[in-house]
């Protein structure tokens, strides 16, 4: 066969082999029974080929006939899965996305929101950057990032700038995910020294301070401002296992997530403050001028649907 045959004529084959004769061929493809009919001679002349014998019960197909409409069957479904692919990727979101995250993957659910958004936005490309919270918000307001994940509401933080508008739309568009509390740790042994303690009582223990960009700093001064007490920092550290060994140490107290937390006294002694305790949300945030841009709008809508 010098030619591949014409899409019409595959069709047609096809069609006649479902439905058993010319007749009704052409009644689904809304074709003349001699059109239907012309289309088969021409793909028997120039395959060589005998398609079809006639019978009683009207055509019948050859051997070789059988092995091409078993291929004229998989060049079709092929076509229109080409078609449904087309249709899908014309309907698809597409663009970049520069997120920040924080903490570990799991808590915040990593893996899950991007095998969400792989698998139903592929033509979306992620690009992740990992920080501390309060380095977020300025990442996006330099451009540097268009989302990211967030402690606490931005909106109210300290450090989150201002700019002039002309009216009371906050500068960041906040997706809550989750809510959790946040506890003051001490090393093992030291029940006696936070039990039954406020928080101006330890604020005079010596603790291990983080960058004010960091979750731990940007809760805990507020509550010191309110009690008019400043925290006992003897040390800094910026990375959260560093902070957990300091701690195991003896060196002294620390803010932590609850779950950590409760791991930390579980498996390694530590005690935990019976009196205080600071709520706090997880967040994605954008600029509240870009919520509705198709990339991040997608992402906040996934997430959602992975914290449901």
């Amino acid at each position: 066969m010098k030619h591949l045959p014409e899409l019409r004529t595959v069709q047609c084959f096809a069609a006649v082999v479902r439905e058993g004769n010319v007749t009704r061929a052409a009644e689904k493809l809304h074709l003349s029974q001699p059109a239907v009919t012309q289309q088969l001679k021409n793909l028997s002349e120039r395959s060589g080929l005998t398609l079809f014998t006639r019978t009683s019960k009207g055509l019948q197909l050859t051997p070789d006939g059988a092995i091409l409409a078993h291929k004229a069957e998989q060049l079709l479904a092929m076509l229109d899965e080409f078609r449904q692919t087309a249709r899908d990727l014309a309907g698809q979101v597409r663009g970049s996305l520069r997120i920040g995250t924080i903490l570990d993957p799991d808590f915040i659910r990593l893996g899950a929101f991007f095998n969400t958004l792989v698998r139903r936005t592929p033509s979306i490309r992620a690009e992740l950057t990992h920080g501390m919270s309060g380095d977020v918000p300025a990442r996006i307001l330099r451009d540097e990032l268009d989302a990211g994940f967030y402690l606490g509401d931005v909106n109210a933080a300290t450090h989150s700038p201002s700019v002039g508008r002309d009216d009371d739309e906050a500068l960041f568009h906040r997706v809550e995910l989750a809510s959790f509390p946040y506890w003051v740790i001490a090393p093992p042994g030291w029940e006696h020294r936070i039990a039954g303690r406020n928080w101006d009582e330890l604020a005079a223990l010596p603790w291990i301070g983080t960058p004010p960009a960091s979750v731990h700093a940007r809760l805990l001064e507020p509550v010191f401002r309110q009690f008019g007490v400043t925290q006992n920092i003897i040390t800094v550290v910026d990375q959260e296992p560093s902070m957990l060994a300091m701690v195991r140490s003896g060196v002294g107290l620390s803010l932590c997530r609850d779950s950590i937390a409760l791991n930390e006294r579980q498996t390694r002694g530590m005690v935990i403050s019976d009196t205080v305790e600071i709520w706090t949300t997880l967040d994605f945030i954008c600029l509240t001028a870009r919520r509705q841009d198709p990339v991040i709008r997608t992402a906040c809508d996934i997430l959602l649907q992975v914290w449901e």
